[in-house]
């Protein structure tokens, strides 16, 4: 049995890239970045690019063992909101 992988905020394919050495198949990303989803496409072209996070319908994407995700690449310190 082969494990598959679901990516979010996938960049340029990093988790997939490693998930592919360890014998996992990466089957779907959601990235909304054009150039990051350009180089994705280049490694790997049979892997289906789902979009914007916001927007997925979880029943609707193709199930997978694994779920991994990074964090969007931005500065957080202006975004952090501490309750009082």
């Amino acid at each position: 049995m082969t494990l598959t992988l679901g990516s979010l905020f996938d960049g340029i394919g990093g988790f997939p890239l490693a998930a592919v050495r360890q014998g996992i198949t990466p089957l779907w990303a959601s990235e909304i970045e054009p150039f990051p989803i350009q180089v994705t496409k280049h490694h790997f072209p049979e892997m289906l690019h789902v979009g914007d996070i916001t927007r997925l319908d979880g029943a609707k994407l193709p199930p997978v063992d694994i779920i991994c995700g990074g964090s969007p690449c931005q500065d957080y310190a202006e975004e952090i909101v501490i309750p009082k």
